[in-house]
């Protein structure tokens, strides 16, 4: 469940709400995505994720927004663990830039790769 990006879909609070069915929850992520990013737009309906590499649903901006998974997939690449520019992708800084978890487990992901 690591997304292109690295991030853990498996973690994520929508894709937690969407496997739960929790409207409470989408409720609360709603509220608490909205203040984080600054926008109003995040409403409770919108937070439904099944996680960007399986079938189903997928959160609005991951599905209509993101500039990762376009580039991943044109690359022919399983992540941006694969990619030479990894560390100094503006497109993969913008979506997880703060994001340790993520920036490591695409680390582990290259370190395989090396090994193969």
């Amino acid at each position: 469940m690591i997304g292109y990006c690295g991030i853990n879909c498996e973690k994520c609070e929508a894709r937690i709400a969407t496997v739960r069915d929790d409207d409470k929850m989408r409720e609360e992520v709603s509220r608490k995505w909205c203040e984080i990013f600054h926008t109003d737009i995040i409403t409770p309906d919108k937070i439904n994720c099944t996680g960007c590499r399986s079938n189903g649903v997928k959160y609005f901006f991951c599905s209509q927004m993101c500039e990762i998974k376009p580039c991943v997939t044109m690359k022919g690449y399983e992540s941006c663990a694969e990619c030479a520019e990894m560390d100094s992708c503006a497109k993969l800084a913008a979506e997880i830039g703060n994001n340790e978890e993520a920036k490591d487990n695409l680390k582990r992901i290259k370190a395989i790769h090396h090994r193969e």
